[in-house]
C-alpha cells in the first residue's frame, strides 16, 4: 500500500506559534550548525565528512612526525606510516578517518533524532482516543514542537499516518502505512552506510597494493645483493638492507590496512546496532501512541 499524500490544509493556520520549537533541526543539526546542508535523518553529508577526514589525517600525521617519531619507544610506529614516503599509509589513513568522520557525525545526528522520543504530542489522558478530529490536534502539537517534521524519523512517520486519517477506513490501513514507512526508514539507514562499506573493501586493497610494491622493491634489490656477494661485505650489507626495507614496507602496509579495516568494521557494527535499536523504539512508540489509540470504522 502506498503512503497517502500529505494533506495538511487544516494545520498551517494553527501551527504558527510565537514560541520557538523545542527541537529545531535547522539550528541544531550538526551539519546545519557548521554551515552545510544536513543529510536526511542520520545520513551524513559527504562534503562535511570529506573535509573532516582531511583535517583528522593532517592532525594524525602531525602527531606522527612531531610526536611519535621523536620519542624512541614509539619510533617504530611512526616508521610504519612514514617508510617509503607514506605512499600507501597516507591514503589508508585518509580513508580510515573519512569513515571515522562519518561515524562521528552519525552519532551526533542519532542523538538528536532520539530527542524526538521524549516529545509528548499526545495527551497524557489514558482515555484519549485517536480519530480524524483528534488527529488534527495531535498534528498541530507536533508542528508546534519542531520546526519541520520531515527531518525527524519518528515525527515524519506520525505525520504520514495521521495527516489523512479521515480518508482511512480501517486500523489495518494505518498499521500498513506505518510499516511501509518503517521499511523505508530501515532501507534509508542501510544505504547511509554504503560509502563506509566501500571503504572497508578499499582499505585492505590498498594494503595489498603496498604489499606488492614492497615485495617488488625487495625482489628488485635481490639482484643487487647477488652482485654484491662477490664484492666486499659492506656492499652486501647495504643490498640486504634494501631487501629488508622492501619486505618491511610490504608487511607493514598490509598490517596498517587490516587493522584500520577491522576498527572501522567493529565501530560501524556498533553504530548500526544503535540505529537499529532507535528504529525499533520508533516502531514501539508508534504502536503505543498511534495504533493502540485508534478508533475508526470496524474492520
Amino acid at each position: 500500500m502506498e503512503l497517502p499524500p500529505e494533506n495538511l490544509n487544516d494545520v498551517p493556520a494553527e501551527r504558527i506559534s510565537l514560541e520557538p520549537p523545542l527541537l529545531n533541526w535547522s539550528g541544531s543539526d550538526f551539519e546545519q550548525k557548521i554551515g552545510f546542508k544536513g543529510g536526511r535523518f542520520t545520513a551524513v553529508n559527504n562534503v562535511v565528512s570529506f573535509f573532516m577526514a582531511i583535517l583528522l589525517t593532517g592532525l594524525f600525521y602531525l602527531i606522527i612526525i612531531y610526536g611519535l617519531n621523536r620519542w624512541e619507544p614509539t619510533q617504530f610506529v611512526a616508521e610504519m606510516f612514514l617508510r617509503g614516503g607514506g605512499v600507501i599509509p597516507i591514503p589508508t589513513a585518509f580513508l580510515f578517518f573519512w569513515c571515522a568522520s562519518i561515524l562521528i557525525v552519525k552519532k551526533k545526528k542519532l542523538a538528536f533524532q532520539r530527542r524526538a522520543l521524549d516529545l509528548k504530542p499526545f495527551p497524557d489522558d489514558p482515555e484519549f482516543l485517536l480519530n480524524p478530529k483528534t488527529a488534527q490536534d495531535v498534528l498541530r502539537e507536533v508542528h508546534r514542537l519542531v520546526d519541520d517534521t520531515r527531518h525527524f524519523v519518528l515525527l515524519n512517520r506520525i505525520e504520514r499516518a495521521l495527516s489523512n486519517l479521515r480518508n482511512i477506513g480501517r486500523i489495518s490501513d494505518v498499521s500498513e502505512i506505518l510499516q511501509t514507512q518503517a521499511d523505508y526508514d530501515e532501507g534509508h539507514q542501510e544505504s547511509s552506510y554504503r560509502l563506509i562499506n566501500g571503504f572497508i573493501w578499499a582499505i585492505p586493497v590498498l594494503g595489498f597494493i603496498g604489499t606488492v610494491l614492497g615485495l617488488s622493491s625487495a625482489i628488485g634489490g635481490f639482484g643487487d645483493t647477488l652482485a654484491a656477494a662477490g664484492e666486499d661485505i659492506n656492499a652486501l650489507k647495504e643490498s640486504l638492507g634494501g631487501i629488508t626495507s622492501g619486505l618491511s614496507t610490504a608487511f607493514e602496509t598490509t598490517l596498517i590496512a587490516l587493522v584500520a579495516a577491522l576498527v572501522v568494521q567493529v565501530w560501524m557494527t556498533f553504530t548500526q546496532q544503535k540505529e537499529a535499536l532507535f528504529l525499533d523504539e520508533c516502531n514501539d512508540y508508534c504502536h503505543a501512541h498511534v495504533v493502540s489509540k485508534l478508533r475508526l470504522r470496524e474492520e
